[in-house]
């Protein structure tokens, strides 16, 4: 199979009961994981891995269940915690003893806290770039892509495409999305039928202040409120955690401003890697 980014080798980890696929670049000391968010997959990351490449090893799988893999949806072992375990079978089979310094977006925020808090050897620093789960104490809400789900099963797949992504990062961005952002939200419209299973999954406050690690919080200057909630939150529990705001962009603030997030990603890693190193 071709990469579906021009230069970024396709590799495939054979994983109990299924495989994971990803793609790597750069040979740094220090290693990256990229962890995508709902309707994607790692063609997400296509203007953060050359950019963080060029000083870090990078890693950006494609959780499993998503394209390029094609099984029928809902599958039962899509889950928050069974996409961690994958994370950290990856991280052991490439032999990754230092630990990594793990990105999660929306969604993949959610899987890369499950990943600290199952292998807090293998995270060097954790960043959370629009959370949106829930915490313990939170009274499960309806999710809020319920309408698109039934959209997605009537078969209207870019209505219900529209329907998430419009509400995620504003009116009329289903519109003025180029071709390859639709066309990889197309490949990956199932699993929302998956997701929506596990839509009230929280995360316990015990796990979250448990974090050891070092934490950057990320959100777009335009992001719906409730993703500023989180990182309000989760600040509260970790007021020593560093905090950046994407300027001119929304949830998808790597695609909106790729520079200004790539910066924030390099500068928080150089931060923190530093003192490691003497």
């Amino acid at each position: 199979m071709p990469p579906p980014i021009p230069d970024h080798p396709h590799h495939l980890l054979p994983l109990p009961n299924g495989d994971l696929h990803y793609l790597q670049e750069g040979d740094g000391d220090d290693t990256v994981l990229l962890i995508h968010g709902s309707l994607c997959d790692y063609r997400y990351w296509r203007w953060q891995m050359p950019a963080l490449a060029e000083r870090y090893r990078v890693l950006a799988p494609s959780l499993r269940g998503c394209w390029p893999i094609n099984h029928p949806h809902p599958q039962p072992g899509y889950r928050i915690d069974a996409h961690a375990r994958d994370l950290v079978h990856l991280a052991q089979a490439l032999d990754i003893r230092q630990g990594l310094h793990v990105i999660g977006h929306s969604r993949g925020a959610q899987v890369a806290l499950s990943f600290a808090t199952q292998a807090p050897d293998l995270c060097r620093s954790l960043t959370l770039a629009d959370p949106g789960f829930r915490f313990d104490d939170e009274p499960e809400s309806r999710p809020f892509y319920t309408h698109a789900v039934e959209q997605l099963q009537a078969g209207d797949i870019d209505g219900a495409l529209e329907d998430f992504i419009d509400t995620v990062n504003g009116a009329d961005t289903w519109r003025k999305m180029v071709a390859w952002f639709k066309d990889m939200t197309r490949d990956n419209a199932a699993t929302l039928l998956s997701q929506i299973l596990e839509a009230n999954t929280p995360v316990t406050q015990r796990d979250a202040a448990a974090l050891a690690c070092p934490l950057l919080l990320v959100g777009g200057a335009n992001s719906p409120a409730k993703y500023g909630a989180r990182q309000d939150r989760l600040q509260q529990l970790h007021p020593q955690a560093q905090r950046v705001r994407i300027a001119l962009a929304a949830h998808g603030m790597n695609l909106a401003n790729p520079r200004a997030f790539n910066r924030a990603i390099l500068d928080f890693i150089d931060s923190v890697r530093i003192p490691a190193a003497r």
